[in-house]
C-alpha cells in the first residue's frame, strides 16, 4: 500500500512538472501555438515510445532474469549432484535387480550428442526399474542419509527451484525415502512387509533420480564441458569409468 501511494505522488508530481514546465515556455516564448504542436508531435510518438519501453525492453529484462534463474537453478542442481546424487545412484544401483540392463544404455560418454541422450531418454521412459531392499545395503543407505539428508531439505528451501518442477518432485521422494530410513532404528529387524514398503519408495526415488541425472548430464556438455568430462569419468551406471586419464 505504501509502494502505491509514493507512485501515485510520483505520477502527479511528474505530471505537475510538466504542466509547468509548458506553461513557462509559453510565457517566456510567447509561443502558444508552436508549443501545442510540439505536444502533440509528443504524444504521437508516445505510442511508439511505450512500445520500445514497456514492450520491447520488459520482455528483454524478463529473458535476461529468466536466464539468470535458469542458470542459479543449474548450479544448484550439480551441488545436488556433487554432494548426494551420484552417490545415491550407486547406492540405489545395489537395490536394482534390473541394473545390468540400465547400465547398457546409460553408459553416457564424452562424445555423446543430443540424440544420444535422447535414445536414452525415450528407452527410460518406458522402463520399469525392479528395486528389491533386500539386494542392496539398508544399512549404509541409512547412514548416508543421516549425513546427507539436512543438505537435501536445505535444497528444497530454493526458490528457483520452483521453475523446475521435476527437479523438486525427484528432491520429495529422496527426501521421503530418508525420513522413511530415519524412523527406523534396526535396519536388519524390520519385517517382511516394512521390506516391501522400502522396496517401493527406493524405486520412486531412483526412477526420478536417473531421469534428472540425464538430464543434468546434457547440460553440463552443453553448458560446462570440463565439468561434463569430470561426471563422465564418474559415471555410476559405467562399471568401467575412473577419474583418472590412461
Amino acid at each position: 500500500m505504501k509502494n502505491i501511494r509514493w507512485f501515485v505522488i510520483l505520477s502527479f508530481a511528474l505530471l505537475a512538472s510538466s504542466v509547468i514546465f509548458y506553461a513557462l515556455q509559453i510565457l517566456i516564448f510567447d509561443r502558444a501555438r508552436e508549443t501545442v504542436y510540439l505536444i502533440f508531435q509528443d504524444l504521437a510518438f508516445l505510442p511508439v515510445h511505450t512500445l520500445i519501453v514497456v514492450v520491447i525492453l520488459e520482455k528483454l529484462l524478463k529473458r535476461i532474469e529468466r536466464q539468470t534463474t535458469l542458470r542459479k537453478l543449474s548450479m544448484a542442481v550439480g551441488v545436488f549432484f556433487t554432494e548426494a546424487g551420484t552417490d545415491l545412484l550407486s547406492m540405489f544401483s545395489g537395490f536394482d535387480k534390473t541394473r545390468l540392463d540400465v547400465m547398457g544404455w546409460l553408459k553416457v560418454g564424452i562424445n555423446w550428442k543430443d540424440s544420444d541422450f535422447a535414445d536414452a531418454r525415450k528407452k527410460l521412459s518406458s522402463f520399469a526399474f525392479e528395486t528389491d531392499a533386500r539386494e542392496g545395503n539398508l544399512e549404509d543407505l541409512q547412514a548416508f542419509y543421516s549425513l546427507k539428508q539436512p543438505a537435501i531439505m536445505k535444497l528444497l528451501e530454493n526458490p528457483n527451484l520452483l521453475e523446475h518442477e521435476s527437479f523438486t518432485d525427484m528432491l520429495l521422494a529422496v527426501s521421503h525415502l530418508g525420513e522413511e530410513l530415519a524412523m527406523r532404528k534396526d535396519m536388519t529387524l524390520i519385517s517382511e512387509k516394512d521390506t516391501d514398503h522400502l522396496s517401493v519408495d527406493i524405486r520412486r526415488a531412483y526412477a526420478a533420480l536417473v531421469a534428472e541425472w540425464l538430464g543434468h548430464m546434457q547440460r553440463l556438455k552443453k553448458e560446462y564441458p570440463y565439468l561434463y568430462s569430470l561426471a563422465v569419468r564418474t559415471n555410476p551406471f559405467n562399471p568401467d569409468a575412473k577419474v583418472e586419464f590412461d
